[in-house]
């Protein structure tokens, strides 16, 4: 049996694009969360667990203590989830590279400019995405992967169509593509088995 899709590859390729674009949107609607840096969803993980052991300040390295410098003065202070999250995240911060901190900056600065209604969202996202099995985060940060490929003007026009929708069409547009992607799955052992 020929699938379709080896027929005409640049239109599988084409579909394949579109169902990453659409899930990209899906992530881009849960909210920046997912965009901002680890440091901040690791922050926010961190308190809410609130059952982590104190780090000493004596155990960060020079490097860590120079970028939490201000923090030095009340270290023993602040909650050990805190605590956790300040020590993980310099040290995320220190193996980032030039262009990974910019990034960085950009969405800690967009995380700033937002309503405490819209960080809340975001947080719960957050979690929401955290919940997802490792192979549906996988998939999410794949799709996103090929949103960021995408020319600035044709993520513009996508966040427009997406923007546009209701939350009826979005979920009706949701469903669509998980029973695509169930159909997909559900070929490709048929498609082994007939090669």
């Amino acid at each position: 049996m020929i699938s379709t899709e080896s027929l005409n590859p640049a239109a599988a390729e084409s579909r394949r694009a579109r169902r990453g674009v659409l899930a990209a949107l899906l992530v881009l609607s849960v909210g920046s969360a997912l965009l901002a840096p680890r440091v901040l969803a690791q922050a926010a993980s961190a308190e809410s667990a609130g059952a982590a052991a104190p780090v000493p300040w004596a155990s960060l390295t020079p490097e860590q203590q120079k970028l939490l410098a201000r923090f030095e003065d009340r270290w023993g202070e602040l909650p050990a989830g805190r605590q956790n999250a300040l020590a993980r995240g310099s040290q995320n911060w220190l193996q980032m590279t030039d262009v990974q901190r910019a990034d960085a900056r950009r969405n800690f600065d967009n995380w700033r400019s937002m309503s405490d209604g819209d960080r809340a969202r975001a947080r719960q996202n957050w979690q929401r995405f955290r919940d997802l099995s490792p192979a549906q985060q996988k998939r999410l940060r794949a799709a996103y992967r090929e949103f960021r490929q995408l020319s600035p003007e044709r993520r513009i026009e996508l966040r427009r169509e997406w923007d546009a929708k209701s939350p009826a069409e979005r979920r009706q547009m949701l469903q669509q593509m998980r029973e695509r992607r169930l159909q997909q799955q559900q070929r490709r052992p048929q498609l082994r088995r007939g090669q």
